[in-house]
């Protein structure tokens, strides 16, 4: 598709936003983004474990199981975002 094109469809989404489906969609892809968020906290737990590992590596191992215990929590974040999301669309 044009740019033009998808950008019309975009407007015209936005303009019949004023009724409760729009409004849904608009919420259910907000909801999406909280696994942006997650990903990126998980990158920075990662490259900070990875930083702390290089520096002491004799409790790398300490290390590394915390991190996955994080970045599990930071995890589910993403995952309510994705449920609350597909829970949204249904109602459409």
């Amino acid at each position: 598709m044009e740019f033009m094109t998808i950008l019309t469809n975009i407007l015209a989404f936005l303009a019949n936003a004023t009724t409760g489906d729009g409004l849904i969609a608009i919420g259910a892809s907000i909801a999406v983004f909280t696994g942006f968020a997650a990903a990126i906290g998980e990158g920075n737990v990662a490259a900070h474990a990875v930083d702390a590992m290089a520096r002491q590596p004799e409790i790398a191992g300490n290390i590394r199981i915390t991190m996955l215990i994080g970045q599990a929590v930071s995890e589910t974040t993403g995952l309510y975002g994705f449920i609350i999301a597909i829970l949204l669309l249904a109602k459409i």
